[in-house]
């Protein structure tokens, strides 16, 4: 099931960076793979769930490979890395991404469910880079991580290879400002916890049960 999986990926990413994406149909996809409608089926339940298989591939891709001599530098550092780590893995279907992001903007009822896997995605990029993606700025730090992706992919569809300058920068500048972002919102958060467990401490005082002999 595994290798009609990624056979299904492979060619529906094959066909998009040939077509337009609302223009592939399940029937096109599963001819290009190689499998029966019924493998199809038994792989994924839709074209959007292939998609979906699309992306975490790339984050596995990105997820096996070591930091390396990175794993000593800044949080921020490991987080540029594993980005751009990132790009490199979805390089080859630049062409593809291209086209499919074009669908998404002619079509923006899927934003919801994209939306929702790039954010998945960022958490396992944040696992990856060592940065704590739970507590009370979790959410928050997730969703901005998601929308700063967005807008370097942007940038980098029509970026110049190799080097990849404008992308860089783009990544620069928002992994930066998410820095004084989530910087400002953990100022805050502090003196909310501290609050929250004075008041756990005073619940707990009043319903502790009274010393024998305590009026």
């Amino acid at each position: 099931m595994a290798d009609a999986r990624s056979a299904i990926v492979e060619a529906m990413m094959k066909l998009a960076a040939e077509r337009r994406f609302e223009d592939i149909s399940i029937r096109d996809i599963a001819a290009e793979a190689g499998v029966s409608l019924a493998d199809f089926r038994d792989a994924f339940p839709s074209k959007g769930a292939a998609l979906a298989g699309f992306s975490r591939q790339i984050d596995r891709a990105v997820l096996t490979v070591a930091l390396g001599e990175l794993s000593s530098s800044s949080a921020r550092d490991r987080l540029f890395d594993v980005l751009m780590r990132r790009f490199d893995a979805l390089a080859p279907y630049r062409e593809a991404l291209r086209n499919i992001f074009a669908w998404l903007r002619r079509d923006p009822t899927t934003l919801i469910e994209i939306n929702r896997l790039t954010v998945n995605s960022m958490r396992f990029m944040l696992e990856a880079a060592g940065i704590d993606s739970d507590g009370p700025t979790g959410a928050v730090k997730l969703q901005g991580l998601a929308l700063a992706w967005g807008r370097v992919f942007q940038i980098w569809l029509d970026d110049a290879p190799p080097d990849f300058a404008k992308t860089m920068s783009a990544l620069d500048r928002e992994l930066s400002r998410g820095e004084r972002l989530v910087g400002g919102l953990d100022r805050l958060a502090s003196p909310a916890r501290a609050l929250a467990r004075i008041g756990a401490r005073r619940r707990a005082r009043d319903e502790a049960p009274a010393a024998d002999g305590a009026p």
